[in-house]
């Protein structure tokens, strides 16, 4: 499988590629009243209203900080376009199914019920995001 390779503080992250619609530049959104602090606002997407999320705010990853870097993934799951911002994007990286090892319980930011496993590259470790079930949680905050 392809996995979007991104980063959230220090920490490289994975995500199904056929979930990406499309990586855009950060940019203003409009801010939502009375929506969770991890929701920034909307954009309007050619037409299209898109929820945008800082992950980095939801898991609690450090002080989110807006600059050159940082990018937007617009994802499209089960028919909902959403984005998501990251600190950067790097890479597309293709893992075998030996590749990818389970993740170990350890009180990660992220609940191991979202995290399909570590991708081993050489000396580099992906955190891969089952990004469908992570969006589609009523914690997430996005649930019609």
């Amino acid at each position: 499988m392809e996995y979007l390779a991104f980063r959230l503080g220090k920490e490289e992250y994975g995500i199904d590629i056929l979930k990406v619609q499309e990586i855009r530049g950060f940019e203003a959104v409009t801010r939502i009243a009375s929506a969770p602090a991890h929701i920034l606002g909307v954009m309007n997407l050619r037409g299209v209203i898109v929820p945008i999320v800082d992950l980095r705010i939801k898991l609690k990853i450090g002080t989110p900080v807006y600059n050159n870097f940082t990018v937007v993934i617009i994802l499209s799951i089960n028919g909902r376009v959403t984005g998501i911002v990251v600190d950067s994007v790097s890479d597309v990286t293709t893992l075998a199914p030996e590749q990818i090892k389970p993740a170990p319980d350890m009180g990660s930011a992220i609940d191991t019920e979202y995290l399909i496993g570590l991708g081993a590259i050489a000396e580099r470790l992906l955190i891969l995001i089952d990004i469908d079930a992570m969006v589609s949680a009523a914690d997430f905050g996005l649930i019609d």
